[in-house]
């Protein structure tokens, strides 16, 4: 059964992903992996605060798990970041690899703490 809900999961997660891409890239351009950050950063606050606040290991799966596990995405991280570095542009990869972990643990970080503020 808990297979069943990561898959559930991630069958939202994986288009909300892509669609979020499309539209940050409309509106920032795709000059840098704009809606990579967005989606990991804003994955990693909520898969944080779901794993604090949510204590049934079913919403668990679902939430924290298939769905967060599906929206964000360090793979495209790591081949937009060597693109932009066989492109040349060095400090453009070593800013997109700060920003989403410095990103990703900040929010991470508020997910925690926004948890433990109205559930703890």
């Amino acid at each position: 059964m808990t297979l069943l809900l990561v898959a559930l999961g991630a069958a939202l997660g994986a288009p909300l992903r892509f669609l979020t891409d499309l539209v940050v890239a409309h509106y920032a351009g795709r000059r840098l992996p704009w809606g990579t950050l967005v989606v990991n950063v804003a994955g990693s606050g909520l898969a944080v605060f779901l794993a604090v606040a949510v204590a049934d290991p079913g919403w668990t799966a679902l939430l924290a798990v298939g769905f967060c596990g599906a929206l964000t995405t360090y793979s495209t991280l790591s081949y937009e970041t060597l693109l932009l570095v066989e492109d040349g542009r060095w400090n453009h990869a070593l800013w997109n690899v700060a920003a989403n972990l410095a990103g990703g643990l900040g929010a991470g970080l508020a997910g925690f703490a926004l948890a433990h503020l109205l559930f703890i």
